[in-house]
């Protein structure tokens, strides 16, 4: 018999389970401990047990529908963090059930709108999306830098850089309104990395520019205010940070942003073989 049960209602053993299975075959491999997946999916990814669905077949984990609720560019959002179903289960209806729950739950809290990310050629499941309400808004690209030394460059002279704070990164929401940024990119998500780096270059008391860039390499954030562009900063910020944090390789991924392509493609980053649509449902 085919149930469904809110997460909070069973144990992480069996919603890792219906992860693990479900993505078994997915274009990317996914290999994580049951520690790392609850630490990610349900930490910086922002899904909560309350608002997260699986199925079972009696007692066997079969489907999995993750989700997480916020206030995302001023409009009150559920997003899909993981939407599976196990291979021996599929096309049996089950995918279609995880989505009205889905949809329940955004109703039920008032949400305005729901999103998710799928990976473009993932054509079964950009289908099923459309089929149930969703357009594609946005695609988010991926590049990488295999030598972050080769970007050394200083800053202009009468400029500064320094270490900030994510406050300071926040302050800067009202200028950054017109720009969007994917949910896996915005503040509340790179809150959860403890050892994430910001750093601010100054003119004075005006801050002309911001990076915030993990340990690893992956850059989160970079702005350079409009009316500080075109003088070295957007490449000065890069080269300062891949100095402080000495990464093996930088890694960025952004929405439809051409001057942002440019840039990095002067600096000889290289477009990875995977990019993002990112689509969207208006309740």
């Amino acid at each position: 018999m085919i149930t469904y049960k809110r997460c909070t209602e069973v144990s992480e053993d069996a919603i890792f389970e219906a992860f693990q299975t479900g993505f078994s075959d997915y274009i990317i491999k996914i290999e994580m401990t049951k520690d790392n997946f609850i630490k990610h999916f349900f930490g910086p990814e922002g899904n909560r047990l309350e608002y997260s669905v699986i199925a079972f077949d009696d007692d066997k984990p079969i489907g999995l529908n993750l989700g997480g609720i916020k206030v995302y560019e001023g409009i009150k959002t559920l997003r899909c963090g993981a939407l599976c179903v196990h291979p021996g289960y599929r096309g049996s209806g089950i995918s279609y059930r995880l989505f009205e729950i889905h949809k329940e739950i955004a109703i039920e809290n008032k949400c305005r709108q729901m999103c998710l990310e799928v990976i473009k050629g993932n054509d079964r499941a950009i289908n099923f999306y459309r089929k149930h309400g969703y357009e594609k808004v946005y695609d988010i690209v991926y590049y990488s830098h295999n030598d972050p030394s080769e970007i050394n460059t200083e800053l202009p002279d009468d400029v500064s850089i320094n270490e900030i704070s994510l406050d300071s990164l926040r302050s800067l929401s009202d200028e950054i309104r017109e720009t969007h940024i994917n949910w896996q990119n915005d503040f509340d998500y790179i809150s959860h990395f403890v050892d994430q780096v910001h750093y601010g270059v100054y003119e004075g008391s005006t801050l002309a520019g911001a990076i915030s860039i993990h340990p690893s390499g992956r850059i989160n954030f970079l702005w350079v205010n409009a009316g500080f562009r075109n003088k070295g900063i957007g490449k000065g910020l890069i080269s300062h940070a891949a100095k402080e944090v000495k990464p093996k390789k930088l890694s960025i991924n952004f929405p439809d942003n051409v001057l942002l392509l440019g840039f990095l493609k002067r600096l000889n980053f290289t477009e990875d073989p995977i990019s993002q649509h990112e689509m969207r449902m208006v309740l």
